[in-house]
């Protein structure tokens, strides 16, 4: 059986090791490294399932070697959780706008990094089993989402989403005129339940909408007050 491969980043040796033996004990190949150097050389020979990133690093700091990985094309659709010791709420949404998948704070119990984990790997193997189902491509008003090269085009103009802004539009696109909650959003993009914290469909789309409004289409995305959003109908 296939293991699912994770990279942890982390200075802390401690929670390096106390990480890497929980998630090799329940079946995860796992790397590490204590600083972006390190982690750059192990990214260069090995595609990983998911990484785990602290924030704090000695070299470079997380939120800047997550913006990097989401523009290098071999790493840019590569899930990212985010760890850290801050707590406060302008580094999270500053993580999740850059394009990280998750955000766990320090400290936090092993079996929450586990499940996580588990949850990353299971939404991402419904992707893909799901994208070999759909159509290939999604259109409204000039706007074209091609699921095959994952790739988002108005008038044959193309433009970078993150993976969980790609997933969000996609998912919409494909339900035009229904509305979508946001703990739909959330089971269906991120493959569990947020406990509630649904301002993360919020932070997503809102960074979202920024980018389709240089094309005249943040309309398109409507907001269904205290339920969630619904795509436009044409």
């Amino acid at each position: 059986m296939k293991k699912n491969k994770i990279l942890i980043v982390d200075d802390e040796e401690h929670i390096l090791e106390l990480i890497a033996y929980n998630l090799s004990q329940n079946g995860f190949k796992v790397f590490t490294a204590t600083c972006i150097q390190e982690a750059d050389k192990i990214l260069s020979e090995v595609t990983v399932d998911l990484t785990l990133l602290d924030i704090m690093l000695p070299d470079m700091d997380g939120m800047t070697a997550l913006k990097k990985y989401r523009s290098n094309p071999r790493t840019q659709n590569m899930p990212i959780i985010m760890i850290t010791a801050k707590a406060e709420e302008i580094d999270k949404i500053i993580g999740l706008e850059l394009g990280a998948d998750d955000y766990i704070t320090k400290p936090f119990s092993v079996r929450e990094v586990v499940a996580r984990a588990n949850a990353v790997m299971r939404r991402n193997q419904r992707l893909e089993k799901g994208n070999q189902e759909e159509d290939t491509e999604l259109q409204f008003k000039g706007l074209r989402l091609d699921i095959d090269s994952h790739k988002v085009l108005y008038k044959d103009k193309v433009f970078e989403l993150t993976l969980k802004e790609f997933e969000i539009l996609k998912l919409l696109m494909q339900n035009k005129g229904r509305v979508m909650t946001r703990e739909v959003l959330l089971d269906r993009i991120w493959g569990y339940e947020y406990y509630g914290e649904t301002r993360t469909v919020d932070v997503h789309i809102r960074y979202l909408r920024s980018k389709l409004t240089q094309y005249g289409l943040e309309e398109c995305i409507e907001t269904v007050r205290g339920v969630g959003y619904r795509f436009a109908k044409e």
